[in-house]
């Protein structure tokens, strides 16, 4: 008997078929043991989550609310996710014939879900450490702590709530690892093999995924910290690495403004960002409005209703914009590190840091500017409908008081169609005299004449005079306020000479001008062709007399005045506090005598005025020339 068994293992092992089974059988022992240890300890990793999630986080009620969600995060979500994936493993050990390609197919059908629920879990792992460490720091409080985990899981041992943390952590990147076990010990002629291979790649992307997320939620902590710093301490931020990094940003911003090198285009992010800005700007604006509001109504109600919650959206808020304000910082280092890249093919490790931190940034904000966007307009929307709800409130109750007071009115006894009618007839004979007013205002409407030269700038225009010529002088119609770097801020009358009627990019609505001391940009609408009037021409004008006799008044004359002669008549356009006893003070709008256009030393930038009969200097810039005694004007209608 002996020698046959040995016989028949002999034949076994030693013909061709027999020696091409025995690894494949080894393969499959393998590979139902790898599967076996799958499922196994994802029945007991589900069992420690439930225990974190019923026992240890209800016991640990001395902890703030705050702490506890930031400590389990969305561990109920894993929790939930978890079980529906065991539960269909557990169902494929019935078909075990087909168990390990439902398996990989199985994880496939899974790999969106497993991402979304342990990104959230990784991102808020380290704020979650933070806590711990600061647990360790109270011993009392810790050793409360360690006494409900141990009683609870004694294999965690001294390490408490950091061996609960980053049990998740672990997990996630261990179904790549279980899979390729199982993948390695399957036939590659398998049916299941591409399968499993698919399965093994999605849950290394989904590992991939969540450190990319991690990272950027990591970046954007870091930017949308608002810190209240004085000046002392920003000033002591500044050192040579800082300078470095802001001058080269303003040099690239420099060179897009003047049009020497392209700037880049996202249009996607413009969009959004254009779209986030008026939300912000609306919070702000009802902020301002209810701010305002409070101090004329009861308080309580709206304050808690509407005014805390608002600030809090208004707080929510900041974090994004820090975020966007930061990103085109980073935007002109990448930039400058692709114009480097293009030129010498290569970058430093910190250029491509840089580089990859405009890209983390720039993609976190694209991804959840929308949604964070279409929440806070959910917020604010929540917020108006209660102002609005106060207000009806507030309506009604205004409504009851005033019952009381409708005898007094004069018309309370007329119906409602009668004083309706009462009303349209008053509108409509308001607005026939409105109507009458018009067309009389038209028929004495004196033609547009030339804004006055302001005093003290005859020297001025006479230097572009004789630098441009006549052709290139332009007056500048209203007040301009320069908003960007190379633009110009003008008054109303100030004269300049036209260099370019068109900025760098070929805009025709900015024009390039002289002032006679600065050049700059300012907007083309507001500049008209300034016409020079000679001495004669204006004695000429003056003296001739006027033809229209059948005008209401006469017509006057506002030829530009080349300088402010001694004793007249004008007007303060702007405010000035007297410094010395030397000067005067005055107001905008009052009426000023000029005694002399300059001061002592001939310098016209000074004028010696008499205001309320009391003499000083002033500056010529100052004042402006009160009309003629020939007024035109209207008369309201009879």
């Amino acid at each position: 008997m002996t020698d046959h068994g040995a016989d028949e293992l002999s034949s076994r092992t030693g013909s061709p078929d027999g020696e091409g089974r025995v690894p494949e059988e080894r393969s499959l022992l393998h590979q139902s043991l790898a599967v076996r240890e799958l499922i196994d300890t994802e029945v007991s990793y589900l069992h420690v989550l439930q225990l974190c999630a019923s026992d240890i986080r209800s016991h640990l009620q001395q902890l703030p609310q705050g702490d506890l969600d930031v400590l389990f995060s969305n561990i109920d979500d894993i929790i939930k996710v978890n079980s529906k994936l065991l539960h269909d493993l557990q169902e494929t050990a019935a078909r075990e014939e087909e168990q390990v390609q439902l398996i990989g197919n199985l994880f496939l059908e899974f790999q969106e879900e497993l991402e979304q629920v342990y990104k959230v879990y990784c991102a808020s792992y380290e704020q979650a450490l933070l806590l711990v460490e600061t647990y360790r720091k109270e011993p009392q409080l810790q050793g409360e702590i360690q006494d409900t985990i141990e009683a609870v899981l004694p294999q965690a041992g001294p390490s408490g709530l950091s061996f609960l943390l980053v049990i998740p952590l672990q997990r996630i990147t261990k179904y790549p690892l279980l899979l390729q076990k199982i993948l390695e010990n399957t036939l590659p002629d398998a049916s299941a093999y591409p399968v499993l291979q698919r399965a093994t790649s999605a849950l290394q992307d989904v590992v991939t995924n969540i450190n990319e997320y991690k990272r950027r939620k990591e970046v954007a902590s870091k930017y949308t910290k608002v810190e209240q710093l004085s000046l002392w301490e920003r000033l002591a931020r500044i050192n040579t690495h800082t300078l470095s990094k802001k001058t080269t940003r303003l040099s690239q911003l420099l060179k897009q403004e003047a049009g020497l090198v392209p700037k880049t285009e996202d249009k996607e992010f413009d969009d959004l960002e254009e779209s986030f800005h008026w939300v912000s700007l609306c919070v702000t604006e009802l902020k301002n409005n209810v701010a305002a509001y409070l101090g004329n109504l009861e308080k309580q109600r709206l304050e808690a209703l509407v005014w805390q919650p608002l600030c809090s959206l208004a707080k929510a808020l900041a974090g994004p914009q820090n975020l966007i304000k930061k990103r085109l910082d980073k935007l002109l280092d990448f930039e400058r590190v692709q114009e480097k890249l293009l030129e010498v093919g290569s970058m430093t490790y910190e250029e491509e840091a840089a580089r990859h931190m405009y890209e983390a940034l720039n993609s976190l904000l694209v991804a959840e500017l929308p949604q964070f966007k279409q929440l806070a307009v959910r917020w604010l929307g929540q917020i108006l409908c209660t102002f609005v709800t106060l207000q009806t409130d507030l309506a009604k109750q205004v409504l009851q008081r005033a019952e009381g007071s409708l005898a007094q009115l004069p018309h309370h006894h007329v119906s409602d169609p009668a004083f309706r009618k009462l009303v349209e007839d008053a509108l409509g004979q308001t607005g026939h005299q409105l109507h009458s007013f018009q067309q009389n205002f038209e028929k004495v409407l004196p033609p547009p004449t030339t804004q006055p030269l302001l005093p003290g700038a005859e020297r001025q225009v006479q230097a572009l005079l004789s630098r441009y010529g006549p052709g290139k002088l332009y007056q500048v119609t209203s007040n301009i306020s320069g908003s960007g770097t190379l633009d110009l801020t003008l008054p109303r009358g100030h004269i300049v000479a036209l260099l370019q009627d068109k900025d760098t990019k070929g805009n025709s609505s900015r024009w390039l001008v002289d002032t006679g001391g600065h050049r700059g940009y300012v907007p083309a609408g507001k500049l008209e062709l300034y016409h020079v009037v000679s001495r004669e021409e204006e004695l000429r004008g003056q003296a001739k007399p006027h033809s229209d006799s059948q005008r209401q008044t006469p017509e006057p004359t506002l030829a530009p005045v080349p300088s402010v002669p001694a004793v007249t008549q004008v007007v303060a356009v702007y405010p000035f506090v007297a410094r010395s006893s030397h000067e005067v003070s005055l107001q905008a709008g009052q009426q000023v005598t000029v005694l002399e256009a300059q001061d002592k030393k001939g310098n016209p930038e000074w004028s010696l005025v008499e205001v309320n009969g009391q003499r000083g200097y002033v500056p010529s810039s100052f004042l402006a020339r009160a009309p003629g005694p020939a007024v035109w004007g209207w008369s309201l209608p009879s």
